[in-house]
């Protein structure tokens, strides 16, 4: 109003940034400060409901101290004696409204909670006194330019009245008016109360705010200035550095003028209400704000090593691995050691088994249902103290990662999400541990051992049979058969000590190689097992983590598009 420029503000963008902090108001769920939750939801209820009224009326208040001459004010632009006017105070206790123009404003009046109407049958007319002339040449006016139809106005009750209720009905309408006329006097326009409790805390609501001087026909040209010089300081020092202060006198009409025209432009312009609520959404999102941070540290989307290294200790993991290696080893030797001694591998008991991870007919796994019905936990040791304080040193420090640049309400948040039930985490772990598949191919090169020790058990069998067919030969005293030799060893000598002695070394090569192939294997399960404790990891913790932090980027987005409004 006035000589500013005030920028316009669209129905679209004004429900946008009204959508826009409800979202935000819903994705910062208790994380956000709940007693600017409430203003910024109560802000987003008027919003709805201001903009479902039908018409073009701008609700003007005039607000102000006992004594200010407000009431006095507003019977002279209304042109007749509505609002009562006395030197007993407090004298207004309910609001009164005055309308201009022939469109129906009960509605409205009614959203606002007004009873007491008045409707102004004609244009108010300016003053013609020699101030009046005065106040118009200074502003620049000729004359009133637009017309006053479609304005409400109210007279409000003394927002420092001694009576409790007044103040509460006054400040209950100026939540809901569009522009906000604060009236004072010569001698309490630096009242406290007026500038810390309501221009201060409505200083985003510079585009529908006016400030009049009243009764200044008791003072001279040169205190006038000095005082309009003097409330526009304070206007400045509570965050209305460009408020328009308006000198006027109830009584002899002086400056009344200027403010019809104000008020004109406010009319006219019909975006007072959406600005007021663009206002209040801005200052809404404003107390939010804080409660947010600028950005969000950014965690691993996948698994975090030290986390998983904890876990993976956590759940037994390294003797899962020692196990399979064990295992790995007992089956290569039950496949390629010596036949006459892989017996011995059957009195020694199964790694796997006793850990509750075979299903004792060969297969190194175990499905989930037969861990479910039957086994339900592996029968792996519970982690150690140290495995523990791992776990906890990792999820606290994945939290502190996540957690530190942001308000304390969201970095609780992620610190309870991080370190969720520990019965919870075990069983979970156990579970990856006893889903996981240990189970792989057998080497090829078993089976060819193994073939080739059959055949070198087979040769010094040959040779056992030869030498005893000789010596039953000899016990029966049947005439002697000529051995062949090798050498000077004859053949069932070589056949029997050389099988013999070639399946024993194979046997320790293959041991040899058994551990290489164990190490591998092992490795391979390692993998396999850090791979589902890593599920569980993200599952368990990145995960409710990630969706704190992506509930804190959408809140801070939507505070940021309802910002711009």
């Amino acid at each position: 109003m006035g000589s500013a420029a005030v920028k316009a503000v669209s129905a679209e963008a004004l429900t946008a940034a009204s959508s826009s902090l409800s979202a935000a108001i819903e994705t910062g769920g208790s994380e956000l400060p709940q007693a600017p939750v409430g203003r910024a939801t109560s802000v987003v209820t008027k919003v709805g409901e201001r903009t479902s009224l039908v018409g073009g009326h701008t609700v003007v208040a005039l607000a102000g101290a006992t004594g200010s001459g407000k009431s006095s004010l507003f019977n002279r632009l209304v042109g007749a004696d509505v609002a009562t006017v006395g030197a007993r105070r407090p004298t207004t206790s309910r609001p009164t409204a005055a309308v201009w123009g022939d469109e129906e404003a009960g509605p409205l009046l009614d959203w606002v909670g007004v009873t007491t109407r008045h409707h102004v049958a004609g244009a108010a007319s300016g003053p013609t006194a020699k101030e009046g002339k005065s106040a118009r040449a200074r502003a620049g006016l000729a004359g009133r330019v637009g017309s006053l139809d479609g304005l409400v106005l109210l007279d409000l009750p003394d927002f420092d009245s001694r009576e409790t209720a007044n103040r509460v009905e006054a400040e209950r309408v100026l939540e809901l008016v569009d522009v906000f006329v604060w009236v004072t006097d010569p001698q309490k326009y630096a009242d406290a109360r007026l500038h810390d409790d309501y221009v201060s805390a409505l200083a985003t609501h510079d585009a529908v705010t006016l400030v009049v001087l009243n009764q200044v026909d008791r003072l001279s040209e040169a205190e006038i200035e000095q005082c309009v010089a003097d409330l526009t300081r304070l206007m400045a020092r509570d965050g209305m550095p460009r408020a328009t202060v308006i000198p006027t006198s109830a009584r002899t009409g002086w400056g009344v003028d200027v403010l019809e025209q104000r008020l004109s432009n406010a009319v006219s312009g019909a975006n007072a209400s959406r600005a007021r609520l663009a206002a209040d959404i801005r200052q809404a999102t404003a107390a939010l704000r804080p409660g947010v941070a600028d950005t969000e540290p950014k965690i691993a989307a996948k698994g975090e090593g030290e986390l998983v290294d904890a876990l993976a200790r956590a759940a037994g993991v390294p003797t899962v691995v020692r196990a399979v290696e064990r295992d790995y080893v007992m089956q290569a030797v039950s496949h390629t050691g010596w036949p006459m001694t892989r017996w011995v591998q059957r009195l020694k008991p199964k790694p796997l088994r006793r850990l509750r991870l075979d299903n004792g007919h060969g297969d190194i796994s175990v499905s989930q249902a037969d861990v479910r019905s039957v086994l339900g936990r592996s029968s792996l040791p519970p982690p150690t103290p140290a495995a523990r304080a791992a776990v906890d040193l990792a999820t606290r420090r994945l939290a502190d990662r996540a957690g530190s640049s942001l308000p304390t309400p969201w970095a609780d948040a992620i610190d309870e999400a991080a370190a969720p039930p520990g019965h919870a985490m075990s069983d979970a772990l156990d579970q990856a541990v006893i889903g996981t598949s240990l189970r792989s191919r057998t080497p090829v090169w078993w089976r060819m051992v193994g073939i080739v020790q059959v055949l070198l058990a087979l040769v010094a069998l040959a040779g056992l049979v030869w030498f005893l067919v000789l010596m039953l030969l000899g016990w029966l005293q049947f005439p002697s058969i000529e051995t062949p030799m090798w050498g000077p060893l004859p053949w069932p000598f070589v056949l029997l000590v050389g099988g013999v002695l070639a399946g024993l070394l194979l046997a320790l090569v293959s041991r040899f190689l058994a551990g290489i192939g164990a190490r591998r294997r092992g490795a391979v399960i390692n993998g396999r097992l850090r791979d589902s404790i890593s599920a569980v990891a993200d599952e368990r913790i990145l995960a409710p983590v990630t969706a704190i932090l992506q509930r804190h980027r959408e809140t801070r987005q939507h505070l940021e598009s309802a910002a711009k409004v």
